[in-house]
């Protein structure tokens, strides 16, 4: 096995445990979650450190979203594609969300250093996510309002947007949230 792939093995067993134990995960769990020895962990990384932050990169990443949306069959109604696709950007911001609000809780606090270049950072990765968005209503284009790439960065601030409601309002289905945007608010006369 590479060290990139021991590295990468590392990572995703790694994953749930921060989500469970945050920063204050051992190396004794990290090895008996990865199957490995100790040492290996720190033939593939220099510290805890360096885990820690592959560990919040892969975390970050869109790929496993964007992999799910790109599965969506096409044929389906648009409804459904939507659906579905809300369905796999809300567990992806559930899986962000609990590994950074564990690493956040158990002290783990990283600021980026204004100077420092980004790599694959938030604006691609929305980017990325909202192309494949597009993908999903191009099918419908000749039936669309707007345009499909209007469409998909409306739909996604009304996805991420309604999230925040306030806590004593029940939040929206997804269904809800996709019938809200195919057919306004107003019932049909």
């Amino acid at each position: 096995m590479s060290v990139e792939e021991r590295r990468a093995m590392i990572v995703h067993a790694v994953l749930p445990l921060l989500v469970e134990h945050g920063a204050n995960v051992t190396s004794s769990q990290i090895a008996r979650a990865a199957g490995i020895g100790e040492g290996t962990i720190f033939r593939a990384f220099k510290d805890k450190d360096e885990l820690l932050d592959a560990c919040t990169a892969e975390a970050l990443k869109p790929d496993h979203v964007l992999d799910a949306i790109a599965e969506i069959p096409a044929g389906q109604p648009l409804e459904d594609r939507l659906v579905e696709a809300a369905e796999a950007l809300g567990a992806h911001l559930e899986r962000m969300g609990a590994l950074m609000s564990a690493l956040h809780a158990s002290g783990r606090v990283k600021h980026r250093d204004p100077g420092s270049p980004r790599k694959g950072g938030r604006r691609e990765s929305m980017a990325a996510i909202r192309g494949a968005m597009v993908e999903l209503f191009d099918p419908e284009k000749d039936r669309l309002r707007l345009p499909p790439e209007q469409l998909a960065g409306l739909f996604l601030t009304l996805l991420f947007g309604g999230r925040r409601l306030a806590p004593d309002v029940e939040a929206p289905t997804t269904r809800q949230v996709v019938d809200f945007f195919l057919h306004g608010a107003v019932e049909a006369e």
